[in-house]
């Protein structure tokens, strides 16, 4: 397997654009406009860049892996010669499931067929195909260069074959890959997201402030970065959504998203994406300031 195809050029898509091509694969990057891939190549080059200066790679394998992608505004011309298709567009079923009926019809009959979804249904996705052994779901974390962990995904009707095939290829990109079953919100998501609702529930009713939330989890918790710091990372409105399709799938009102959550997201603070959510984000700057809206 050498030919790999990724559809959506955004955070996710072009961290895994990226390492495939440090890895000696051929990608095709694909997204509606070319000003989304020249972006998208702006970014890569530039965590490239970083890698280089933290002597990971030398500049040689750099410029390398640069030359390893192509880009493509055409789904169909893109995926033409995929034997790996990695659909990594926005979290929306329809959207989903409209690309898999496109890369279906337009991609060589043994391609598999992956997404990079965060919860959406695997089987669901699968059976909008001709081909569901072949589907599976490949969910890298953020960011895709430096997290190790790929949850595999194995929708109801995956092959043996397509799961070890990806199980295989995912150490070969020196990633962790962990199997799972197709359930809402997998593994990752099923846990993280409900701590991270409760964290806004804790802000929403009053139990303690941005700052004070984060600290009891980073200092008690021994967690990396806070709750709230890490929903504005990923993006109040993927976490909206994520609960969403949680709360939906099980019918329990514990996955219900908080109402704070909800306004956030409809006024367009989504988090480090939009420059405001729990926290302010200025460029150039790595201050953690709390949002002036929840300064005590």
């Amino acid at each position: 397997m050498k030919n790999i195809s990724v559809i959506g050029s955004g955070t996710m898509g072009n961290g895994i654009a990226h390492v495939f091509a440090q890895h000696g694969y051929q990608v095709s990057l694909i997204d509606l406009k070319q000003e989304f891939l020249e972006k998208a190549l702006a970014t890569i080059t530039k965590n490239l860049d970083r890698q280089v200066a933290k002597e990971v790679l030398t500049e040689e394998q750099k410029t390398k892996a640069l030359s390893n992608i192509s880009t493509y505004t055409d789904v169909k011309e893109g995926v033409q010669k995929a034997e790996l298709i990695i659909e990594a567009a926005t979290e929306n079923l329809a959207i989903k499931l409209d690309l898999f009926r496109q890369i279906d019809q337009a991609s060589p009959k043994n391609a598999i067929l992956a997404t990079n979804t965060s919860s959406i249904s695997i089987t669901k996705i699968a059976a909008v195909t001709n081909r569901p052994a072949q589907v599976i779901g490949m969910h890298f974390m953020n960011p895709v260069p430096i997290m190790k962990l790929v949850e595999v995904i194995r929708g109801y009707a995956t092959s043996d074959e397509t799961t070890q095939q990806i199980m295989g290829l995912s150490e070969k990109l020196s990633k962790v890959p962990v199997e799972v079953n197709d359930y809402p919100g997998f593994v990752a998501n099923r846990i993280l997201m409900p701590m991270i609702n409760e964290a806004i529930y804790s802000l929403y009713e009053g139990v303690a402030g941005v700052y004070e939330i984060d600290t009891v989890m980073k200092l008690g918790m021994a967690h990396p970065m806070g709750p709230l710091q890490l929903a504005d990372f990923i993006g109040l409105d993927v976490c909206l959504s994520i609960l969403k399709v949680l709360h939906d799938g099980f019918g329990n009102p514990k996955y219900a998203p908080c109402p704070l959550l909800v306004n956030m997201v409809e006024a367009g603070f989504k988090g480090v994406k939009s420059g405001e959510g729990f926290y302010t984000y200025t460029k150039g700057s790595k201050d953690l300031v709390v949002s002036p809206r929840f300064s005590n």
